[in-house]
This record gives structure tokens, C-alpha cells and sequence, in this order.
């Protein structure tokens, strides 16, 4: 492999980048642009749970237990009404849940019998409702817990004291995992869709001919050609690592060092697959499509970006093994939220090294094919 004709190369697809201000402006615009979308956009968080209480009962403990609600951040209280009301508000998606306090629920607390507390959710959204659920008995059973402590023992302490710390997100905002994986899944974009029009680009244009007559081997143009996208990569990685700790207050608490280098891996593995998709299409519009295709859609849907991966089918959880965003995501939310070493991500980086040397002799076989023909 000779250094002078890959350098060379490399110089004229930064020309190329350099001269098309447009093309370049966007590449380092999408990441802000994307970021700013999906991380406002994307919340994953459920709280201030518009709600309607129905108290039959009007004792003092039923107003105890509505106060417990309103205190929530988890829920909001929109106003008090009937089976009706709540039926209606929930038709008219103005409430998504109701909590119904039947009579005798004062009575049966004094009593030490057991008092029952119905909710009515909106199901149309099963995760959020589900969620809204889990929220609503958590209160009921703190209530519960401090009743029959109170009725019991009220002048003793409880026996064990269970207190619960949060590891990593202690604020529990989905934006604090949701940034992370979103930086992975944006540079799988813009990496596979900037290097997937480049030799298609060549086609169109007739100066692939010309490339294949010089003495230049496969290697070095695809080395070359990645090269110069590899900058583009860096720099919109920078930008995106910006981007996510300043505007969206995301930690980041593991070493700059560990989060260059998977980057440069996973940049390297999937500017080379676009490359790859590039090297077999002869117009960019295929070459677009089929790089939107192997990207985007795998590194939205089959990384754990949002979606668990311990959820999915089978058969989809075997196909996820090969997507290198799947690995790149689980590294970052390490390095931001956890702050972990190479000992604990070592494997995944050994996956991104070797997804991105097989499919860099993938990528030159193709192209060396080519020049044969």
C-alpha cells in the first residue's frame, strides 16, 4: 500500500467535501438538528399524569389519600367528578387515569379490614398506562404502609427501614439514556449515508473509469476515501458530545480517551460498510436508498436506542447481533452514565474492531472486482 496515492486520494474527496459547501454544512448541521428533535421530542418520561378522583366515602382518609396523589409529581389532578365524568374525560383524552375511593373506605381502615382503591386507566397507550399504574399503587401502598404503621405501633419506629438510591440516573430522566443512544444512532446515519454516495458518485459523474486505469489499488482508495469522511465523522461526533452535555445536562462520567477510541472503531466499521453499499450500485439514488435501509432502520429499531432488545422476538434479537450500533449505544451509556472502564466494555470494542476490519476487506474485495472487469 502506498502512502503518497492514498494521501493523495484523501486530498481530493476533502476537495470534493470542501467545495460542495451545502452538502458540508448539513453534514455538520444534522447532528445538532437531529439532537435538538429527538431529545426534546423524545421523552420517554411519564409524569403530571392528568388524573380525576372520585371520592364516594368524603371521610378524613380518603382526603388524606387524595392529598398523596396530589403531592406526586407523578400526577395531576384535574378535579373531582363521577363514573360519568371520568368515562368522558377519558373519552375526550383529557385525563388518562381516575381513581375511585369507594364508601366505607374510612371505616375499614379504622377497622383494620382491608380497603380496597379502584383505578380506571386509558389502555389505548398500553406502556404509558402501564406505567401510570405502577405510579398510582406505589402511592397507594406508601399510604397503606404508613396507616398500619400508625394503627399497629404509633409509638414505635418500624422494624426495617427500607430506603431506595438510584444508581447512575438518580433523577430518572429519559433524556439521560435517550442522548446517549441517540449520538450512536445519528453518526450511523450520517456516516453509512455520506461514504454510501461516494463511488456511486464517481459512476455518475465517469471518473471511476479513470480511477480504475491508475496504478491505484482498491485499498488505498477505499482507505482514501474513508479518510476523509472519517474527519467529517470526528467532528460531528465532537459536536453531538457537545451538544448533549451543555444543552441537555447529561453527565458524562467516564474517559474521553475510551469514548475517542470506540468512536474511531465504530466510525471506521460503518464508513466502510457505506463504502461497501457504494462499491455495488452505480447510481446514487440506490446507493441512498440502500444506505437508509442498512443504517437507519437498524440503528433505530434493533440497537436498544429505545426499545429493550431483551423484549424482542427471538428472531430479532439474533439480527441485532450483527449491528454495530447495538454495541457503539451500550458503550456510550457506560461512558456517560456509569462512568465504567475498559474492563467492563472491552467486548463490545473488540466487536466494533472486528465488524470494522471484516468489512473493510469486504469493502476492497468489491472494489478490486471492479477493477478486474
Amino acid at each position: 500500500m502506498s502512502y503518497r496515492r492514498t494521501r493523495a486520494v484523501f486530498v481530493k474527496e476533502l476537495h470534493h467535501i470542501t467545495r460542495d459547501s451545502r452538502s458540508l454544512l448539513l453534514a455538520l448541521a444534522m447532528p445538532v438538528m437531529m439532537l435538538l428533535l429527538y431529545g426534546y421530542a423524545l421523552s420517554l418520561d411519564v409524569d403530571h399524569i392528568p388524573t380525576m378522583v372520585y371520592d364516594q366515602d368524603g371521610s378524613s382518609a380518603s382526603r388524606d389519600l387524595v392529598r398523596q396523589f396530589q403531592g406526586s409529581r407523578f400526577f395531576d389532578i384535574k378535579g373531582f367528578g363521577g363514573y360519568r365524568e371520568i368515562e368522558r374525560g377519558i373519552n375526550f383524552s383529557k385525563i388518562l387515569m381516575g381513581v375511585v375511593i369507594p364508601r366505607d373506605f374510612g371505616h375499614d381502615l379504622e377497622s383494620g379490614h382491608t380497603a380496597e382503591v379502584q383505578l380506571l386507566v386509558d389502555g389505548s397507550d398500553s406502556n404509558t398506562s402501564s406505567i401510570a399504574m405502577g405510579y398510582a399503587e406505589s402511592v397507594v401502598q406508601a399510604y397503606s404502609a404508613r396507616v398500619r404503621v400508625r394503627n399497629l405501633a404509633p409509638a414505635k419506629p418500624p422494624v426495617v427501614d427500607a430506603r431506595m438510591r438510584v444508581w447512575y440516573n438518580s433523577s430518572l430522566e429519559s433524556k439521560n439514556y435517550v442522548v446517549p443512544g441517540l449520538i450512536a444512532v445519528i453518526l450511523m446515519i450520517l456516516a453509512g449515508q455520506l461514504t454510501s454516495l461516494t463511488i456511486a458518485r464517481e459512476w455518475e459523474l465517469g471518473t471511476m473509469e479513470q480511477l480504475l486505469s491508475t496504478p491505484l489499488r482498491p485499498s488505498e482508495m477505499l482507505l482514501g476515501k474513508m479518510l476523509a469522511y472519517f474527519a467529517i465523522g470526528l467532528v460531528d461526533a465532537t459536536i453531538a458530545l457537545i451538544v448533549g452535555v451543555t444543552v441537555f445536562a447529561v453527565p458524562f462520567r467516564g474517559s474521553i480517551l475510551l469514548l475517542a477510541l470506540s468512536t474511531g472503531l465504530f466510525l471506521f466499521g460503518v464508513l466502510c460498510w457505506g463504502i461497501f453499499i457504494s462499491a455495488g450500485c452505480r447510481s446514487q439514488v440506490q446507493a441512498y436508498q440502500m444506505g437508509i435501509l442498512s443504517t437507519f432502520l437498524p440503528g433505530f429499531l434493533m440497537s436498544g436506542f429505545v426499545f429493550s432488545i431483551d423484549t424482542m422476538p427471538k428472531v430479532i434479537q439474533v439480527l441485532s447481533v450483527v449491528v454495530p450500533a447495538r454495541y457503539f449505544v451500550s458503550i456510550l451509556k457506560s461512558l456517560f452514565l456509569k462512568g465504567v472502564g475498559m474492563s467492563v466494555i472491552w467486548d463490545q470494542m473488540v466487536f466494533l474492531a472486528i465488524f470494522g476490519t471484516f468489512v473493510f476487506i469486504l469493502a476492497a474485495r468489491k472494489l478490486s472486482k471492479q477493477k478486474v472487469a
